[in-house]
């Protein structure tokens, strides 16, 4: 036993890496990079360009509004870890505190980061929307195909992430919230590996609002783990969806359920407007005390697991970083 303690020791030694200088050909930003701010280095970018471009941002907390604008190149957006294969280890922080209340002209416009591009990845940063309880406010805005997120933690109350449109992949991510804070309306989304955590008692974790039986929609939460982040969220108190609009499509499969989930699992959308008449709220081989009990009556029990590749295409490997997949 002592053995085999020691070698599980040194296999993750092993497997964990650090990213303590920037990639060739990077751009560096932070104390000592090249730009001072994260906007200013995506500033200097081509838009039209079609070769390959990154940063490599330096450890330190980024207080700012981030806008990636729509793209021709692959971007790539390091931040300094050292260990790549995990949110934990994280010392780059982008934080910005906006809300509909504090006057954004839109619930899109709240985001902390607005991703607008396609065929981008972030490896190992924060993003944070500090403003709190009280209304909708988005850590990342995620607008564009091929879009992945690797040991990137993101951090909200209500709206913490808009997955809206495209493909796109969170793998070994931090996802952090109390009200909807998984949604959007077009995108099909596979988060894998990662954590969810839930902030307060009394709501849901996802609110999809795929509108329509022909739009693509779907949300799959493959083997991750769902758990308050503190006692105060209470036994049974919080959802795993609710349907922002009819045709709501969520699955949650081989992902271990805290106590916090309630019997019924998913719940209507309000006491006035149910919303369930054609949703499909799915689950599959889940574990955890929050995977037992009587689900409500528009739930589905799937027979076997979706794969990733029948979510994103038989091509998802070539742009998926599949090193992150569980």
């Amino acid at each position: 036993m002592r053995f085999f303690l020691t070698l599980s020791s040194f296999v993750v030694s092993v497997l964990a890496a650090s990213r303590t200088t920037a990639p060739s050909g990077a751009i560096t930003v932070g104390s000592g990079g090249k730009f001072t701010t994260i906007q200013a280095a995506i500033n200097s970018l081509s838009t039209t360009s079609t070769t390959a471009q990154s940063l490599f941002i330096l450890a330190g907390t980024y207080n700012e509004q981030v806008i990636i604008p729509a793209r021709k190149a692959v971007l790539s957006i390091y931040g300094y870890t050292k260990d790549t294969t995990s949110y934990t280890g994280n010392v780059v922080n982008i934080q910005h505190s906006s809300s509909l209340l504090s006057g954004a002209a839109n619930d899109q416009a709240t985001g902390t980061v607005q991703n607008n591009a396609a065929s981008t990845k972030f490896y190992n940063i924060n993003i944070k929307n500090t403003y709190g309880k009280g209304s909708q406010a988005i850590a990342l805005a995620a607008y564009g195909d091929q879009q992945g997120y690797y040991g990137v933690g993101l951090y909200g109350y209500q709206d913490t992430l808009l997955a809206n449109t495209g493909n796109q992949v969170y793998a070994k991510c931090y996802i952090e919230g109390a009200v909807d804070f998984i949604f959007g309306q077009h995108a099909r989304i596979w988060i894998d590996s990662s954590a969810i955590a839930v902030s307060a008692s009394g709501g849901a974790i996802t609110a999809n609002g795929r509108a329509t039986a022909d739009d693509v929609s779907y949300y799959v939460i493959n083997k991750s783990t769902v758990a308050g982040t503190s006692s105060s969220v209470t036994s049974g108190s919080v959802y795993l969806g609710r349907p922002w609009t009819q045709y709501a499509r969520v699955c949650f499969q081989n992902t271990s359920l805290g106590a916090i989930i309630n019997k019924a699992g998913w719940e209507v959308w309000s006491t006035s407007e149910a919303r369930t008449g054609n949703v499909l709220f799915e689950e599959y081989n889940n574990s955890g005390t929050g995977a037992s009990g009587t689900r409500a009556s528009f739930a589905t029990k799937r027979s076997t697991a979706l794969s990733i590749s029948t979510l994103l295409g038989s091509t998802y490997t070539s742009w998926v970083d599949t090193t992150y997949l569980g």
